[in-house]
């Protein structure tokens, strides 16, 4: 696999400002649903991805020879997992999701076709 480079990463975040911007254009509640999912699935999504992404910086930096073992590294290599460990913790987005398609749906079902109101 190569390496990923700042480009590619760039153009990722830059597919997630598109996504950003095309939610503040109302789309329909069940597209919006359908391109956030993926971003906060409970397995792959971005908080999980982003925590383990982190932990990696963290034990890179730990274990780098070049790296001074000071206590200000310490603290850095600390704030880096503390910061993991709050992403972790968003992974349970994707039960909000759940949520509002269940209520998204039970709207849409109650509206029902015209002829049955």
């Amino acid at each position: 696999m190569p390496a990923p480079t700042p480009e590619s990463l760039r153009t990722v975040t830059e597919t997630l400002s598109d996504v950003t911007e095309y939610l503040r254009e109302n789309p329909d509640p069940a597209e919006a649903l359908a391109l956030v999912e993926p971003l906060l699935d409970e397995y792959t999504g971005l908080p999980v991805q982003l925590a383990d992404t982190l932990r990696a910086l963290a034990r890179t930096i730990q274990e780098h020879q070049a790296i001074p073992r000071t206590a200000h590294v310490n603290v850095l290599i600390a704030e880096l997992r503390s910061a993991a460990w709050e992403q972790t913790d968003q992974h349970t987005l994707h039960y909000v999701l759940d949520e509002l398609r269940a209520l998204h749906d039970d709207a849409e079902s109650e509206q029902g076709c015209s002829r049955c109101r």
